[in-house]
């Protein structure tokens, strides 16, 4: 069952147990799990999408195994005209290349999808490391936020056999609900 959602007060429910599987990133032709959560809930997902070669941050380029450059898709994702969520994501070169997504349209859902046609399945898990920090002045601008407010952060990390793929760093900004399952066996 979808449990991705946004309410009529704007609070964004983000479902990890379920948000990246998927039929829900591609639910009724979805470009990724946010475009899905929001239509779901009949609101106006849009994003803007940058992309580029970079150096990435020494945590990211570690993760990755990476020393040279990775491709970077910076996005800026809106509900209707108001910014809720920043994300970054880092990709070895080798796997946006063989996966095709260095362009901004990445089709029915997403990088995640393209990856797993390109023999980059990331599996049933990936890793998510939460944390609560103060906003950059940048963030807080972006976001609609006072200057040093604290954001809530998720940096996923995915992997496919054994090799980390991608890692995407959010930002979310007001009005987000994180729900997770924790195994107890």
């Amino acid at each position: 069952m979808a449990s991705n959602r946004i309410d009529d007060s704007g609070l964004v429910l983000r479902d990890a147990r379920t948000r990246y599987t998927t039929g829900q990133r591609e639910e009724n032709g979805a470009h990724g799990a946010f475009d899905a959560e929001l239509r779901r809930s009949g609101r106006a997902p849009r994003t803007e999408v940058s992309v580029s070669r970079t150096t990435a941050p020494a945590d990211v380029a570690q993760l990755l195994g990476v020393d040279g450059e990775v491709v970077v898709r910076a996005r800026e994702m809106l509900d209707g005209e108001r910014v809720i969520q920043l994300a970054t994501t880092y990709i070895p070169v080798d796997v946006a290349e063989a996966a095709g997504i260095e362009q901004l349209d990445t089709g029915v859902g997403g990088i995640i999808s393209r990856m797993k046609e390109a023999g980059f399945d990331q599996g049933p898990n990936a890793v998510e490391d939460v944390e609560l920090r103060p906003a950059t002045s940048e963030e807080s601008t972006r976001l609609g936020l006072p200057e040093g407010a604290d954001v809530l952060t998720i940096n996923h990390i995915g992997a496919a056999n054994g090799r980390v793929v991608e890692v995407t760093q959010h930002v979310l900004g007001k009005g987000w609900k994180l729900r997770y399952a924790a195994p107890l066996a």
